[in-house]
């Protein structure tokens, strides 16, 4: 009987320091949250093992985060492949669709977004603003120099050329007029004249040479043959070629000199501003436009800018995720996060197996008291 109460109370006893010390144990995983002084004495297993070694605690959950969960390939096998790439097109070319074609935003609408105002006004009077600098650089070009100098070299054989002909035309020309019937009554008309203007003296002479008429043929021959003897052709050779000189020598200023620049510049810039029209232009959607847009980009944008940028974000992940320092910010994450609040999220958690784990001790503790008893009955 005294055998049998010794090995219930020893298993009593095993089973309670077993169960408590367990319990113990788990209760100084996190409590106490901070350390215990008795004077400058610091109460031995104080703080908890999980507050006091909360530092080493968050620089190893950064490795861990690091190393095995947020690593480069774990991005790439679930972030860049063929499904997500067609997920971002699809997004991508909505967004643009909806944006830029789908709604009724001018261009206009579209700029004033963009923090610009009065844009038509602007973009008139830069237009206009460059009109006038190359007029004025078209001009000023146009009158420094000679007209010689502004000529090409070409330009100024090809007319050199032609002056042989000039004069064979001229010459041609003056023959078929003085032979015509309208140049016999202007050769009559202004020998008339001619003949009254000298009083007595101009009739005396037309009777003379027997009134106008001959005189007329006389001199309609013999213009015929001034026009046709060979120092004619030379003395017009000379002159029209002294007359092309004189004309290559002089200034492109005097020579344009009179001309009404201003009103030139004026008729242009009205031009310019009325085929610019930007307010009106600016007035109108991109569709307007741009009918096919949203189709072309879908089939020659999208795709292209989405493969780019995922070549180049999977390029440059890795250097990306090394400048994030995800390490780092999990170990602060963990450093900041209150003691209390992760003692009740793992206990949240496991609450039913640290039970199990304390029942466990006393359990086992029990078995132990027995077994003890036993050793002690056996040995008396």
């Amino acid at each position: 009987m005294n055998a049998l109460l010794t090995i219930a109370l020893m298993a009593v006893i095993g089973a309670a320091i077993g169960g408590v010390t367990n319990h113990l144990a788990i209760k100084m995983l996190f409590r106490p949250h901070e350390a215990k002084y008795i004077g400058n004495w610091r109460v031995p297993f104080t703080p908890g093992l999980i507050p006091k070694r909360r530092d080493e605690l968050a620089t190893q959950f950064g490795r861990i985060v690091v190393d095995y969960l947020l690593t480069p390939e774990t991005f790439r096998n679930k972030l860049f492949t063929p499904v997500m790439q067609h997920k971002a097109e699809s997004a991508i070319q909505g967004m643009i669709e909806k944006q830029l074609f789908g709604g009724d935003r001018t261009i206009g609408g579209w700029i004033e977004m963009a923090g610009i105002r009065g844009a038509d006004e602007k973009i008139e009077q830069v237009v206009l603003g460059l009109v006038d600098s190359k007029f004025n650089e078209a001009k000023d070009r146009l009158l420094d120099g000679t007209v010689g100098e502004k000529l090409s070299s070409q330009w100024i054989e090809e007319v050199e050329e032609r002056l042989p002909g000039a004069r064979r035309y001229l010459i041609v020309r003056a023959m078929d007029y003085v032979s015509s019937a309208e140049g016999k009554s202007t050769i009559r008309k202004m020998i008339d004249d001619f003949l009254e203007s000298k009083g007595t003296f101009g009739s005396m002479l037309q009777s003379m040479f027997g009134g106008s008429d001959k005189l007329v043929g006389k001199v309609q021959r013999e213009g015929l043959k001034f026009l046709s003897a060979p120092g004619t052709a030379e003395l017009l050779d000379d002159l029209i070629g002294r007359e092309w000189e004189k004309l290559k020598d002089r200034p492109m200023d005097e020579l344009a000199g009179g001309f009404d620049w201003e009103g030139l510049r004026a008729s242009v810039r009205g031009y310019v501003k009325k085929e610019l029209a930007a307010g009106e232009r600016l007035d109108r959607t991109i569709v307007d436009y741009w009918p096919g847009g949203a189709d072309w980009i879908r089939t020659n944008v999208t795709p292209a800018l989405t493969a780019f940028a995922f070549r180049q974000a999977e390029q440059k992940m890795e250097e990306a995720l090394r400048r994030l320092k995800i390490d780092q910010m999990v170990k602060e994450q963990v450093d900041s996060f209150p003691v209390a609040k992760l003692e009740d999220l793992v206990l949240g958690i496991s609450r039913r197996e640290f039970k199990m784990i304390t029942v466990l001790g006393a359990v086992l503790g029990g078995l132990i008291g027995i077994v003890q008893g036993l050793l002690v009955f056996l040995i008396n």
